[in-house]
């Protein structure tokens, strides 16, 4: 039969969707499903990862009953995963041996603090382009190795296996054969050198990690194996694997150095393609690789931003300020300001380019005046101010000129959001006609892996823009809104010391 689909499975931090698309990257079927966040301590996050690959694969299973899908026109499986989550599980059963731990648990903070305090971050910094940070997956692992009972033991004797959420999909789709990540998610893992593009004997002996339980690294686009054939009735390739926000780059179509992208996902996360060679960030901004494809390396400049749609979540679940995600527009446009509130979202700590582990939320300026409609349009206007930071940060590491901005995420469906954005920034925001980019990056990288698009070009041929947002704010009211903010910022870093 002939191949017309690409599946693109995008397993996120708060749920786990399936996405069909076309040759031309239009959605044929979407399913998506939400699973469990637990929070045993405070500043600790965890997912259940059998649960995660029970929704992956049944979201998966109903995408292709929903467009009538059969296997046999499925052409190739693309995998884009929350990054940086480690997950450990026995080599025989695919069983976890513990939660996965999630890229937003801050439980090593003190380990990451004694990192820096010996001096070791220089070396962290200069084999990965990373920080000496919770955020990233070494301590994550080192602290199930010496705190799971007998699981360092057992790691050392090869029985047990490290992942990322790609990896170990990638494990249970095809049986258990294949152990692999791409270098897009091992790079984020602080054990991988992004110079010479392999695990690092240094940083394994740093974190005390047994090589035994690293997987094997394979180009973002390209076969990583078959499918079980009992899973969806027949083998299928799965051939493009890459982290969710190097994904989105892709998606975006930005293949070009100097091209960026913005996604307001649970997260924020600003990437620039920084082209074949890595830029060293001055600012605190992380530099890692966006994919390889064949021989060749693209690496970009990230700054992360831990809470965006999730503080949207925490008003809607905690504080009960509405039902909806897709309220908060309306109730953010109904005030004329924010009636001086300004709300710093680092519930989790900080990001870049601040990197402070113990800073908390706040909500300052607030009178007796305020309604919830004022607070709602202060998380937004935060979602705003966090990329403000983050693209200043990048402006001074690299030469490339920024002439606008690509957006996507479920946050970027939010028109007020978009045009405070534009106001803020002072560029032009454009929002691609499918804002699912992370998983048509995915679907793109599967795509080439397998033939499906013979080059680029063609890939770049499908993309279009929705809509552009122009900035229309005097420069003396965003410097004066920036003022404030980064005032609001400084009385929320390491609160939590």
């Amino acid at each position: 039969m002939e191949k017309i689909y690409l599946m693109a499975l995008d397993q996120g931090t708060t749920s786990s969707r399936c996405i069909l698309f076309d040759r031309q990257g239009n959605i044929c079927s979407q399913v998506n499903r939400q699973f469990k966040q637990y929070y045993p301590q405070d500043g600790w996050v965890e997912h259940d990862a059998t649960e995660i690959w029970a929704s992956q694969m049944g979201v998966a299973v109903e995408a292709m009953q929903k467009c009538g899908a059969s296997p046999e026109e499925i052409a190739a499986i693309g995998i884009t995963n929350q990054r940086e989550t480690v997950v450990v599980w026995d080599k025989k059963t695919g069983r976890p041996i513990y939660n996965a731990i999630v890229w937003q648990c801050r439980r090593t903070a003190d380990f990451c603090a004694g990192l820096k305090q010996s001096g070791a971050e220089k070396e962290i910094r200069e084999r990965t382009g990373l920080l000496a940070d919770p955020y990233f997956s070494a301590t994550k692992l080192a602290w199930i190795l010496d705190n799971v009972p007998g699981a360092r033991t057992r790691a050392e004797n090869g029985e047990l296996l490290f992942g990322t959420i790609d990896c170990f999909l990638i494990w249970h789709l095809t049986g258990g054969r294949v152990h692999a990540t791409d270098p897009s998610n091992a790079a984020r893992t602080l054990l991988f050198n992004i110079h010479t593009m392999q695990w690092d004997e240094e940083l394994l002996r740093l974190f005390n990690i047994p090589a035994a339980v690293l997987p094997q690294v394979k180009p973002s686009s390209g076969v990583f194996g078959m499918s079980d054939p009992t899973l969806f009735g027949r083998e299928i390739p799965i051939a493009g694997v890459a982290g969710d926000q190097q994904a989105a780059l892709f998606g975006q179509c930005c293949f070009e150095a100097g091209d960026v992208k913005n996604t307001y996902g649970t997260g924020g996360f600003l990437l620039m393609n920084t082209g074949s060679q890595p830029v060293a960030s001055t600012g605190g901004l992380l530099t890692t690789v966006g994919w390889k494809i064949g021989d060749k390396t693209n690496y970009v400049l990230e700054g992360s931003v831990f809470m965006c749609g999730a503080t949207i979540q925490w008003l809607r679940d905690g504080l009960k300020l509405f039902r909806h995600a897709r309220d908060t527009e309306a109730m953010a446009s109904s005030v004329e300001d924010t009636a001086g509130v300004y709300l710093v979202p680092a519930f989790v700590g900080l990001g870049a380019p601040y990197w402070d582990a113990y800073a908390r939320g706040t909500i300052q300026g607030l009178t007796r005046a305020v309604k919830p409609e004022h607070i709602v349009r202060a998380a937004l206007e935060a979602m705003a101010y966090q990329t403000v930071d983050v693209l200043q940060a990048m402006r001074k590491d690299t030469p490339f000129p920024i002439g606008s901005v690509k957006v996507d995420g479920g946050a970027s469906a939010n028109n007020f959001l978009l045009s405070f954005q534009a106001d803020v920034l002072g560029l032009e925001i454009t929002r691609p006609a499918c804002v699912e980019t992370t998983a048509l990056g995915a679907a793109y990288l599967a795509g080439l892996g397998v033939g499906f698009y013979s080059d680029l070009n063609e890939i770049r041929a499908s993309w279009s823009a929705e809509r552009t947002f122009v900035p229309q704010m005097s420069n003396e009211k965003r410097e004066e809104l920036l003022r404030l903010w980064h005032r609001a910022v400084e009385r929320s870093l390491g609160w939590a010391k």
